[in-house]
């Protein structure tokens, strides 16, 4: 199974897995710029989410995209179409939400992470930021 791994500053590990098929495109695009560090935000408007908008860009098609995700689905703003108001993004839902524009959904927490997920997001909500890593699952 292909997918990344996302490390918290405090050494944990979460596990996500590659929505191939749904956003091939995406997924090979994402795994190229891994290991990458970048520091997260909670999002204000959007719901249990966690993003950055300064995002490694990606000047790729728009796949599997939507606004209406499921807890612990990760999604992409990619560069074109130059409209949409998510370009350059990353979100990480951990909750429930919905997003402001529409992104490429691309990987899911594998199930038994979803409550490491869960604590980070929260962390993050109550403490502002936190530095999360990428890097290769496997």
């Amino acid at each position: 199974m292909q997918g990344f791994i996302l490390k918290t500053s405090d050494g944990q590990m979460i596990r996500f897995k590659f929505y191939s098929e749904e956003a091939p495109v995406t997924c090979a695009a994402f795994a190229q710029l891994l290991p990458f560090t970048r520091i997260f935000f909670h999002a204000r408007v959007s719901g249990q989410e966690i993003w950055i908008d300064n995002a490694p860009p990606l000047d790729i098609i728009q796949e599997n995209a939507s606004v209406f995700t499921e807890p612990g689905e990760v999604v992409y703003g990619p560069l074109k179409p130059k409209r949409t108001k998510t370009s350059n993004c990353m979100g990480i839902y951990y909750g429930e939400g919905r997003g402001l524009d529409c992104c490429n959904i691309f990987a899911k927490v594998f199930d038994e992470d979803l409550a490491l997920l869960k604590a980070v997001g929260d962390i993050i909500w109550k403490n502002g930021v936190q530095e999360l890593a990428f890097e290769k699952l496997g």
